[in-house]
């Protein structure tokens, strides 16, 4: 199986940062993509930022030139260095991974705890 674990989330004022980690454990074979996703109350589960194997990246419209993501050099943990924090990027934030195990030849979705995210105006 492959972990998730998050860190990183907080309370913040507005135009304030705040940097999420996410790194990936486990029987971690080969990671297809990476990303963040958010879900505010009474809302569904939308992508923030997303980045795949190949090197290409995808943000929101609302989040980009505000939040860069990122990977480290062994591109099991993911980073999400959000700016200019504002009261609507409150939410829970979830790590997403398209993984494959180790010795299989299927790739799953797996997914953080999530962690808070509160922006205060």
């Amino acid at each position: 199986q492959v972990q998730l674990v998050e860190s990183g989330g907080g309370l913040v004022q507005t135009g304030g940062s705040l940097r999420l980690s996410c790194a990936a454990s486990g029987s971690v074979g080969s990671i297809r993509a990476m990303g963040w996703y958010r879900q505010a109350p009474g809302k569904q589960r939308q992508l923030v930022a997303s980045f795949t194997s190949d090197g290409n990246t995808n943000y929101a419209d609302s989040v980009k030139g505000r939040f860069t993501i990122s990977t480290d050099n062994a591109k099991i943990t993911v980073y999400l260095q959000m700016s200019s924090l504002v009261p609507e990027d409150t939410a829970v934030y979830y790590c997403n991974a398209y993984v494959q195990i180790r010795g299989s030849i299927r790739y799953s979705d797996y997914w953080g705890q999530g962690t808070q995210v509160t922006v205060s105006s």
